[in-house]
């Protein structure tokens, strides 16, 4: 039994690095042979590891090091018995179908954290738009929102030509480019210990709840749905999973209830910051096309029953995606 879970876990971790280290300049170096005493070495450092992480198996405090030891552990593993299939290229739909919703579910409780943030600005700026419709101008700050949501719904149903004719890559891309920024911003902000992204999702919340309830107000809703739901259903849940990847990286540099040191939890978390902000860069991917090529199209052009339809389904597709996808073999974790 270990007495004192800290002072053990400062004794080990320099074992630890140093496998790691060893793993990463034998990855880099294919060619690369160990001698002897290197091998020798290589195995003393190996069977420590898995020891260490027997022993931490019943600590359920201590998850962030077990699923570092379990990584560190599979990896020697793979290195000494030659287990890893050569040849077998990496997979971008299998990594997207399989290891992306197993990192959001992983990371749930940053999601909903992320989730509850971006919700509480939603209520705040609806209910300011409601109480003090002078703030609109501060509250959506964009010309084309500033307006009479009543004027903007009877310009568009009557625009005469495709206003997008000829550019909607380029629009497209635009929307891409600036939404991927916001996710990128959202992620990196978990720098400031999580503060900067909460600030910037529940900012982002206010903006929405904002609009929302200056269309509802003026008995625009089903323009509004027909116009956010087609790509709003994926562009504002990527924001959120973004919100998830800053938190994670905010609980590696906090490091709280952790007794790894700082280098350590980032390379622990490291994976999961890739997997979910380039998971978030392919959804805002589909969601710019879809605001470009039918989001900005509303009636006579496309019924709005149609388009809030579309924007149901892809919003129950992506629920159930991330929720039940890659579950099979899927460790549970307590």
């Amino acid at each position: 039994m270990i007495i004192d879970l800290n002072a053990y876990i400062r004794e080990a971790e320099p074992f630890w690095t140093e496998l790691e280290d060893l793993l990463d300049r034998l990855d880099r170096d294919p060619a690369m042979r160990l001698d002897l005493d290197g091998i020798q070495r290589f195995y003393y450092l190996y069977q420590k590891a898995a020891s260490d992480l027997a022993r931490m198996a019943g600590l359920s405090a201590e998850q962030g090091i077990r699923l570092y030891l379990e990584a560190l552990v599979a990896r020697a593993f793979a290195r000494i018995h030659e287990s890893r299939k050569r040849g077998r290229a990496f997979s971008p739909l299998r990594w997207f179908v399989r290891d992306f919703p197993r990192t959001v579910r992983r990371r749930i409780l940053a999601l909903m954290v992320s989730a509850a943030i971006m919700t509480g600005g939603c209520l705040f700026g609806g209910l300011a738009l409601s109480l003090d419709p002078q703030a609109k101008e501060a509250l959506m700050p964009f010309s084309h929102l500033s307006g009479d949501p009543a004027d903007r719904v009877a310009w568009e149903e009557s625009a005469d030509r495709d206003r997008l004719a000829g550019h909607k890559s380029g629009f497209s891309s635009q929307l891409i480019a600036n939404n991927t920024r916001v996710s990128m911003l959202a992620m990196g902000l978990g720098i400031t210990w999580g503060l900067g992204t909460l600030i910037l999702l529940f900012a982002n919340g206010v903006m929405l709840g904002a609009v929302v309830a200056d269309y509802l107000l003026a008995g625009q809703g089903v323009f509004l749905m027909g116009w956010l739901l087609p790509h709003g259903s994926i562009e504002i849940p990527a924001i959120v999973l973004a919100g998830q990847a800053g938190l994670v990286l905010a609980g590696a540099l906090i490091g709280r209830g952790q007794s790894m040191g700082l280098g350590n939890r980032l390379r622990a978390v490291g994976p999961d910051l890739l997997t979910l902000i380039a998971g978030v860069s392919i959804l805002l991917v589909w969601a710019g096309l879809v605001e470009a090529f039918l989001s900005q199209y509303h009636e006579p052009v496309i019924p709005y029953a149609v388009k809030i339809l579309f924007g149901a389904v892809e919003l129950t597709a992506l629920i159930a995606f991330l929720a039940f996808c890659g579950r099979s073999g899927e460790e549970v974790r307590p």
